[in-house]
Formats: C-alpha cells, sequence, structure tokens
C-alpha cells in the first residue's frame, strides 16, 4: 500500500512539471555525421565464405578447444543478411570459454595454441572475468552491433547486450551511444532505457556525451512511467546518480538528488543489501542523508546551479511517507522482505532500517529547512527535467559529438593495425609448425 501511494506521488510530482516541458517534445539526437556507417564499412576485410568458417568452428568445438578470435571476427565481418546474424548468434554463444588467444588449424597439429590476447581492459571489474569476454576484440563487438542495426536486427543486439556474461558483449561508449540512439530515433524508449540500464551495470558513463544521452532517455521514461516495481526504482536511482554525478550543472545535481531519493526509499523499504546486490553502488546506508547533502552543496554554491522543483517534490513525497507510512504498510513491507530476503539480509535489513528510520524525522526537518533556503535563494527550477536535459543535449552535444567522432576515428586506425599484427602472428605460427611437421615427418623417415 505505501509502494501504491508512493508512486502515485511520483506522477503527481512529474506532472507538477508537464505544463512547463512542452518544448521538450522533439527528439534530440546524434547528428549524421556520429551515426554515418561509410567509415566503418570502408574498413579493411578479409572476404571469406560463412560455411567454411562455421565448418571450422564446428570442427574446433568437437575437439573441445575454443576458436579463434580472428574466426569469430571474420564471421562478424562477412554477415550479409538477417538470417546470417542468427547464425552468427549461435557461434558466439558457442564459443568455449579457454582463457587463451586462438587456436589455428595447421599440418600436423590438430590445433595451434597462441597466447595472446590482452582482454582484462575492455570489461569492467564485476564481469571481466566472463569466460565468453575474455577473446572477443573490441572491433568484433563494435562491428556485431553495426550489423544487427543494419540487418534489421536490433532485437538481437539488445538480447546479446542484457545476456553480456553469456556473449561477451561488452560495448565501448561510441557503440553504447549508436545503439541508443537507434531506439530514440524509432521513439522506442523502452529499449533505449534497457540500453542505459546495461550502461548502468558496465560502469561505463565516462564519456560526456553517454552521459547526456542516457539521461535524457532516462526523464523520457519516467514522463510516461505510471509503475514503479523496487527493482526499477533502484534501477532508475542508480542510472540517474551514477552520470548526475559526472555533471556539474542543474541536471546533473537534480538527477543525483533524484538518484539518491530513489535509492533512499529501496533502502529504508528493502534493505540495504537489496540497493548494492549486483550493483555498482555503494553498501553505506544514508542514502536520504546523501540526498540532503546535495541540497546542502547547492545551496551554499556560489554558482549559478539549481534543483528542480519537480525533484524537490519527489523527495518530499518519499520523506513524508517513510515518517507516515499509510496503514498495513508495515505488514506489506515485512511480506516483500520475507519474499526477497534470506535470514542474514533480513537482520541487515532490520538493523539499517531502525538505524535510518530514526532519523527520518531530523531528515524531514532537514529538507524543509533546505527547500525553504534553496527559494530564498532563487535555487529552485520551475522548469521540468527532461525539458532541462534536452537543452542541455542541443547545448553540448556537438562539440561532446566531435571529440567522439575524433577519438573514433583514431580507434578504428588503432584497431586495423592490431588486426595486422594477428593476422601476421597467425601465418608465422602456421609457418613455424609447418616446418616443424616438415621435420618430424623426415626423423621418421630417415629412422
Amino acid at each position: 500500500m505505501a509502494a501504491s501511494i508512493l508512486r502515485r506521488g511520483f506522477l503527481l510530482a512529474r506532472k507538477a512539471a508537464l505544463p512547463q516541458f512542452s518544448t521538450a517534445g522533439k527528439r534530440c539526437l546524434l547528428s549524421a555525421a556520429y551515426v554515418d556507417s561509410q567509415k566503418w564499412e570502408a574498413r579493411e576485410k578479409e572476404q571469406c565464405h560463412l560455411a567454411d568458417l562455421a565448418s571450422l568452428m564446428d570442427k574446433t568445438y568437437e575437439r573441445k578447444l575454443p576458436v579463434s578470435s580472428l574466426t569469430i571476427s571474420r564471421f562478424v565481418d562477412n554477415i550479409s543478411s538477417r538470417e546470417e546474424i542468427d547464425h552468427a548468434e549461435y557461434y558466439l554463444y558457442k564459443r568455449i570459454p579457454v582463457k587463451c588467444a586462438f587456436f589455428l588449424p595447421c599440418a600436423g597439429w590438430s590445433y595451434l595454441l597462441l597466447f595472446f590476447h590482452p582482454l582484462a581492459s575492455i570489461t569492467p571489474f564485476r564481469f571481466r572475468h566472463s569466460p565468453n569476454c575474455w577473446y572477443l576484440r573490441d572491433w568484433t563487438i563494435h562491428t556485431w552491433i553495426r550489423q544487427c542495426l543494419k540487418y534489421g536486427a536490433q532485437d538481437k543486439a539488445l538480447y546479446t547486450l542484457i545476456n553480456k556474461v553469456q556473449y561477451g558483449i561488452f560495448p565501448d561508449n561510441f557503440t553504447f551511444n549508436i545503439l541508443m540512439d537507434y531506439f530514440i530515433k524509432k521513439e522506442n524508449y523502452k529499449d533505449a532505457l534497457s540500453v542505459v540500464f546495461e550502461i548502468m551495470m558496465q560502469e561505463a558513463f565516462e564519456v560526456p556525451s553517454t552521459q547526456l544521452l542516457s539521461l535524457y532517455v532516462l526523464y523520457h521514461s519516467l514522463e510516461k512511467k505510471t509503475d514503479f516495481s523496487w527493482e526499477e526504482e533502484r534501477n532508475f536511482g542508480a542510472s540517474l546518480l551514477l552520470p548526475g554525478l559526472k555533471q556539474e550543472n542543474s541536471v546533473g545535481l537534480s538527477s543525483q538528488l533524484y538518484g539518491y531519493a530513489l535509492l533512499g526509499n529501496v533502502e529504508l523499504r528493502q534493505g540495504l543489501r537489496a540497493v548494492y546486490h549486483n550493483m555498482p553502488l555503494m553498501w553505506k546506508p544514508g542514502y536520504l542523508n546523501r540526498a540532503l547533502q546535495v541540497m546542502e552543496k547547492v545551496a551554499s554554491s556560489p554558482e549559478d546551479i539549481k534543483l528542480c522543483r519537480e525533484v524537490l517534490d519527489v523527495l518530499d513525497i518519499v520523506l513524508q511517507a517513510l515518517t507516515s507510512p499509510a496503514d498495513g504498510s508495515s505488514e506489506e513491507q515485512s511480506q516483500e522482505g520475507k519474499d526477497h530476503q534470506g535470514a542474514e539480509d533480513l537482520v541487515e535489513h532490520l538493523d539499517t532500517k531502525e538505524t535510518e528510520q530514526s532519523k527520518l524525522p531530523q531528515y524531514l526537518e532537514r529538507f524543509k529547512a533546505l527547500h525553504s533556503k534553496l527559494q530564498a535563494l532563487g535555487k529552485v527550477e520551475s522548469e521540468s527535467l527532461l525539458t532541462l536535459t534536452t537543452q542541455l543535449v542541443k547545448d553540448k552535444l556537438p562539440t561532446y559529438e566531435a571529440e567522439d567522432i575524433a577519438s573514433y576515428e583514431q580507434k578504428l586506425q588503432q584497431w586495423h593495425l592490431e588486426r595486422v599484427q594477428l593476422i601476421q602472428r597467425e601465418q608465422e605460427q602456421r609457418e613455424k609448425a609447418r616446418q616443424e611437421h616438415q621435420a618430424r615427418t623426415a626423423a621418421k623417415a630417415s629412422a
């Protein structure tokens, strides 16, 4: 019951801002130059028959050996239809998990093992030990997403991204942006939101363009959201907080406040472990206190930074609901705790709840005082967060795009050099294996 009251409160807070956001209906997208595939299409690639590559990989699987990163790259490079996307997905999933670079078919040797794949840096800490990502090259992941979008298989791109551990799909920020942009253009904010949640899980908010696009998708989704599960509330909270921490402006600080408010609500209702378990978040209690610290930071800042009325209303609703829960809310929370937590988790939930619950009256008083101070200082923004984010994207994205495109062009050159080195290494090892095979054959003949 308390959760449903809180959700209705969120809707009321957002509706209060709706009259201000009429200019935000236009989509702010990446430029044509950013998403243009001409440079990617012009890359040098080996022309191979997929049937031959598939046969080679099948034989490798039968011998219980891992497939070459080059072989997988060649297969993905040569996709030319929607049907072949399905075939490639099969082989991406089927790779044998062995930490090595690649096996090559060689004369005399069934397969030659080459330890040649520095990959620890391409995946986040939490997932970097996923066996299926040990030798998928960065350019293969980028090509896979590009091919999926090219042949109308955006569902496969999203599916393999969500199931990243099984498929080893950990895109870079440029690839994430292209995928987000594709769904935004289609006005498919549900799938765009799924991409944002994956960016959050992979802790990939390093690039400003990704931060802005993610916030744009989040606020578009929140405007239309009519109901929250606590898991969704946590995901929204984390996805707002992490990019918000990297933006020193009204949108960034309002996003921090919004994220802390949602996470604080989950902390008090579901327990602290529900906040940080399998999430890139701190396990230290006090998310509502951190929300109030954001208000204090803005109130004491000499800069022209404001907090949105919309998000202040959300925090007010959270504090009011937690301080004076509706009848029956205790029973509801208790049952949810039993459903989602084990014995140890339940103890932690109760300890955290008792500690933070005792601070709620103090939090509410602090909030009221800070809210009044912000209003007196003229630091409360009446425009909606979607409107402000849309304007920020229009103002800042062109500059960030230019930086991303320049970085992407450098990366294409780097990928080309790495690929040439791999091919050269492959040829050298094949020749070495051939010579060793001839030497053994000659030794047997002379014996």
